[in-house]
């Protein structure tokens, strides 16, 4: 695997960037081709493809490979079945099947599936060993080899029985268990193409005579001018030179309100513009980019990353040990002490060999990993990476990130308070009308909540700070703070105090020039979020909000759900580190989280949980990726990796446990009491304890 080295540059202003020229896929703008594919399979490193994981490589081609390699061997092993004079002899044929030079055409196919089918373990077992980390590969890759060698040795003229039967099923199941296992695994790294293609493609750039052009967005250079039209993305990181506008930065900085923008003000390339048209000069193109910087942040993130080792791997790697051991102790005993042929003491230590391979131990994880992701996603919750799933079960504290998660991410009214005589039904609804004509989302979440709304006359905006018209024939106004500060218009209501301490955003009505009352808004809370913290908390889980809110906002918010902790006003490139802070204390942290500047947090996070109505590049770096926005469903994953869990340490105790009865049998322990366990045996118990956890992980249930 290539590694990377970045040094994350905090400063916003002065992000690496990302040319925008090379958004193509696989091309993600660092040094290295294949960064794009790699950095999911450094998150993964998925023991067992050894020799063909590495990174560039397609998750999706070995798969491929795995079927064609699974299929071509399944068709090959009936004939090998067919000529094996062990299952004729086994099905009551005798010698009516036998022709001559039978054996060969026996070699030559096995032979055949040795190499073919048997090359992914071949390249595992040279990779186990070079890297001194014996595994499953080396088990199966010496078990095959030796029951090849044994058996065309005895084609060859050696006294004994062959094992071709044995080690064309061994390579076949394993191919199959493989091939299960890459499949629920599947998942190769689109996030850094996802972050890219927030950008758009084409730019309005201003020309001297003032007319436009519209330009590629990558042929920008810094101090070119560009407009910018409301409701468009912006194509660089820019100051404006004129207009007033806002900028929906929520995907980028997690900020739930639209940032209200003037001349001299910062656009971050990726926001979407807001009601007014600007004119802006381009300071950051690709590398230097804000949006790069987050980029380079999930780089990181990624490629640091701790590789979780598959309890499998540790049984197999065990096993193999005992398995080598006992096999060449097989060897020597009955050659060296008991005085047996050479072929009798081949025959039995290959047999510990081939049936100490471990059939169950190989399909005892991947089978509950098939049933379990089967689950989830049709409950929608989609596992992207089994390792940090099973991991999922030990989390002990649980970061949310605000916006989007525990709160629609959306603007509504929480409070209405009017003076005088007018009713609060009315002010709204006076409000509601002029704001019905304005596109900020502020006016939008006042227009939402109202079903009665009047006709507008003389409709004008204030720049920055409202709207106003006629209605019912009277001046109404419908502004912020801001224009009470510029006009004098003092509000001593502790109510109103109140409102700002909570952080929301309040807006006022007057009509006729005099103040007839306010109407308060905010992200609005989801109503499940409550229930869900209520079930985390119960399973002893630490509940946490992230948010580049206000502390006021998130402390409104957190009272309202009963959250233990929270963690306010974080910049974007702040995340991941704070993410760290928690692990510092040594608990086991999720992220939950829905946003291009949740990303970096998300791949920091031991398990990272994008909320599906996020943005691409959150389900991209996200371990675990809820489709419903509803963080309920978060402590249903929680709940089903306990479960899956169980399941595979059940798998693995019945596949090892048949393994402990098995080789001693096989090598001859219970011969002087008659009982003398043969390939052919071997390979019957082999495949009853692969059935037996087949139907345990069958009866895994999401609660």
């Amino acid at each position: 695997m290539a590694h990377h080295h970045h040094t994350p540059q905090k400063a916003k202003g002065n992000v690496h960037r990302l040319g925008h020229g090379d958004h193509c896929p696989g091309n993600t703008g660092t040094d290295d081709p294949h960064a794009g594919h790699e950095h999911r399979q450094m998150k993964r490193n998925h023991k067992g493809y050894h020799g063909h994981g590495h990174a560039g490589h397609d998750h999706g081609a070995m798969v491929a490979d795995f079927r064609k390699r699974f299929w071509v061997c399944f068709i090959l092993m009936f004939p090998v079945l067919a000529f094996s004079p062990m299952i004729q002899h086994a099905l009551g044929l005798g010698e009516s099947w036998r022709f001559a030079g039978d054996a060969w055409i026996l070699a030559v196919l096995s032979t055949f599936i040795y190499f073919y089918g048997g090359r992914p373990f071949l390249a595992g077992l040279k990779d186990e060993f070079s890297a001194r980390n014996l595994g499953m590969m080396t088990l199966i890759g010496v078990a095959i080899s030796a029951a090849w060698l044994y058996s065309i040795a005895t084609v060859a003229g050696l006294e004994g029985t062959d094992f071709f039967w044995e080690l064309v099923t061994l390579i076949t199941i394993m191919l199959f268990g493989h091939w299960i296992e890459m499949k629920s695994v599947m998942g190769a790294g689109k996030a850094l193409e996802k972050l890219a293609a927030l950008m758009p493609d084409i730019a309005h750039l201003l020309k001297p005579d003032g007319s436009t052009e519209d330009v590629p967005v990558s042929s920008l250079k810094n101090g070119d001018r560009l407009l910018i039209k409301p409701g468009e993305k912006v194509p660089a990181d820019s100051v404006i030179i004129k207009g007033l506008t806002s900028a929906n930065e929520s995907m980028l900085t997690g900020e739930s309100k639209p940032v209200a923008k003037k001349e001299g003000d910062m656009m971050i390339g990726g926001a979407i513009n807001g009601e007014g048209a600007a004119t802006v000069e381009v300071k950051h193109t690709g590398d230097e980019s804000f949006l790069s910087g987050v980029i380079k942040l999930v780089q990181e993130a990624q490629a640091s990353k701790s590789r979780t080792q598959d309890i499998a791997n540790r049984a197999a790697f065990w096993l193999t040990i005992i398995a080598l051991s006992v096999g060449a102790l097989t060897l020597f005993v009955w050659i060296g002490l008991a005085g047996e042929t050479l072929a009798y003491a081949m025959e039995r230590a290959v047999t510990v060999l081939v049936i100490s391979c471990p059939h169950a131990l190989g399909l005892a994880v991947p089978l509950v990993v098939a049933v379990s992701t089967t689950i989830a996603a049709t409950n929608g919750l989609l596992i992207r990476d089994r390792t940090a799933f099973e991991e999922a079960r030990k989390t002990q504290a649980i970061v949310f990130d605000k916006t989007g998660t525990l709160t629609k991410g959306e603007f509504g009214i929480t409070d209405v308070l009017a003076f005088g005589d007018m009713k609060e039904d009315e002010l709204v609804a006076y409000a509601a009308s002029i704001e019905q004509h304005s596109e900020h989302p502020i006016a939008q979440g006042i227009v939402r909540g109202v079903k009665e709304k009047w006709d507008v006359e003389n409709f004008r905006a204030i720049p920055g700070k409202g709207a106003e018209g006629a209605v019912k024939g009277k001046n109404v106004k419908a502004v912020s703070p801001g224009y009470l500060r510029e006009r004098n218009v003092r509000v001593d209501d502790p109510r109103i105090i109140e409102l700002g301490r909570q952080g929301k955003t309040v807006i006022f009505v007057l009509v006729e020039d005099k103040l007839m009352g306010a109407i308060a808004l905010a992200d609005i809370i989801r109503p499940e979020s409550r229930q869900a913290i209520a079930k985390l908390k119960a399973m002893g889980i630490r509940c946490i909000m992230m948010t580049g809110d206000k502390k006021e906002v998130a402390d409104w918010v957190a009272k309202e759900i009963g959250l233990d902790e929270v963690i306010a006003e974080v910049l974007p490139d702040q995340k991941a580190a704070k993410i760290r802070e928690v692990q510092s204390r040594g608990l086991i942290v999720a992220m939950t989280g829905d946003g291009v500047n949740d990303a970096p947090a998300l791949a920091q996070s031991d398990i990272g949980i994008a909320v599906g109505a996020g943005t691409d590049v959150a389900i991209e770096t996200a371990d675990i990726i809820l489709v419903k926005s509803n963080p309920d469903d978060v402590a249903a994953i929680l709940g089903l990796a306990k479960a899956t869990y169980s399941k595979m340490i059940q798998n693995l105790l019945w596949a090892t446990g048949y393994n402990a009865f098995a080789i001693p049998a096989a090598a001859g322990v219970l011969a002087p009491f008659g009982i003398v366990l043969g390939p052919a045996l071997g390979a019957v118990f082999m495949s009853a304890s692969t059935v037996i956890c087949a139907v345990n992980a069958r009866m895994l249930r999401l609660k």
